[in-house]
């Protein structure tokens, strides 16, 4: 790795920050959203063991097609493969179903040796959405020693004449950062806080800095990749690969954004964090294409609104996103937060995004999108929606 020191006193003062929470927000919840939520996680738990029934092994879900009724699966080394146990422990931190934990286990002994993959960026995704969670819930030695290696494996990735990590491997001269990397440094810093090494911490610190120096416009939303020359760290081009255009706002690519630099605030508190995340939300809940019900078109600038396709996952990450921003921020921005996300939620639990028991294959959102441009994944089940609207229900419950 670049950096080398070993600062105890930083760890500890990092233990420190995640351990005393955030300020207390006053909010009146809806008790009939409760319920639905209530509700839902048992409808949610049998979901998931209908999954579990129809996964080839040693296979991860990767999303379903209502449509033709195909689940489509991938490997461990597909940045997705994290959200399916991570899921099941969520859904088995509510429902204590026994079944979910097991299959969590199961399926996480196929992921380990992810925790050696230098060839991805998404290991926060795969290991600590997953092992960050079974760690989370009942600590054990091997889940420390994994996390520590995959957070050294996607540290190997850091350039510090770019100061970021790389996301994917292009041409020689080309150092590709997407926006999604911001999502992938909380492991970074669970990381330093456990072993007490900064050099964890300074290349989170750095890659957010200059993710948002070079991926932001004036009116705070990003492009999707910035294209950095490998020597000299130049911005080369600006792009958008998953977006309708060069210059679109890609919903996905926005929410991964306002997550990021929540999660940047709460592991250092450094304001311009808090101020960016802010910025974010503002260009978020305050654009006239996002509709009544706050589940956000596929992008922003999409040319067939009002009738370009929702995506449920961009609003799942937004919804989790603001129910944490919403602690940090000023009480009456906050509670304009948790309005939002509330409405989110509700949303996303309705029979217009939640499936109905029984169907989808097993799992439980739908309408999300994941590439449009190139005609993959359109409208259909994608296993992170799920992950991000069961988190933003746990979130939404930890108010009571």
């Amino acid at each position: 790795m670049i950096y080398k020191s070993f600062i105890l006193p930083l760890a500890i003062a990092f233990l420190f920050v995640a351990c005393t929470g955030s300020k207390s927000l006053q909010v009146s919840q809806d008790t009939s959203l409760l319920q639905t939520i209530d509700a839902s996680f048992k409808q949610d738990a049998a979901q998931y063991r209908l999954l579990m029934k129809d996964l080839p092994p040693e296979k991860f879900p990767k999303n379903y097609n209502p449509k033709t009724a195909k689940l489509e699966t991938s490997n461990s080394s597909w940045w997705c493969s994290g959200f399916y146990p991570g899921t099941l422990l969520y859904l088995y931190e509510e429902t204590k179903d026994q079944q979910l934990y097991d299959e969590a286990m199961r399926i996480m002994k196929v992921l380990e040796k992810e925790k050696n993959n230098k060839g991805t960026h998404d290991l926060g995704f795969m290991m600590y959405c997953s092992f960050g969670n079974a760690e989370r819930i009942a600590p054990k030695p091997e889940y420390k020693e994994i996390l520590l290696q995959s957070a050294r494996s996607l540290s190997s990735r850091f350039s510090p004449a770019v100061g970021a990590i790389k996301s994917w491997n292009g041409k020689p001269d080309e150092y590709l950062v997407i926006i999604d990397n911001m999502m992938n440094l909380e492991l970074l810093f669970w990381a330093t806080r456990v072993s007490g090494d900064s050099s964890f911490y300074k290349i989170a610190v750095t890659h957010a800095n200059t993710t948002m120096q070079n991926h932001f416009r004036p009116d705070h939303s990003s492009y999707h990749v910035i294209n950095y020359n490998t020597q000299s760290g130049a911005v080369q081009q600006k792009r958008t690969h998953q977006g309708y255009s060069d210059e679109s706002a890609w919903a996905r690519g926005q929410a991964w954004g306002l997550y990021g630099y929540v999660v940047m605030y709460r592991e250092t508190k450094d304001k311009k964090y808090l101020d960016k995340a802010e910025a974010i939300a503002a260009f978020l809940l305050n654009h006239p294409n996002l509709p009544a019900d706050k589940i956000p078109y596929w992008d922003f600038n999409a040319p067939n609104i009002p009738s370009a396709l929702r995506d449920a996952s961009a609003g799942a990450i937004m919804s989790a996103a603001l129910f944490e921003l919403c602690r940090y921020a000023k009480p009456s921005e906050g509670k304009k937060y948790f309005a939002a996300a509330e409405t989110m939620l509700k949303s996303l639990a309705s029979p217009q995004y939640h499936s109905a028991q029984g169907t989808n294959g097993g799992f439980l959102t739908q309408h999300s999108v994941g590439h449009l441009p190139a005609g993959t994944e359109v409208d259909v089940s994608i296993s992170y929606a799920d992950y991000y609207f069961v988190e933003a229900m746990k979130r939404y419950k930890a108010f009571e």
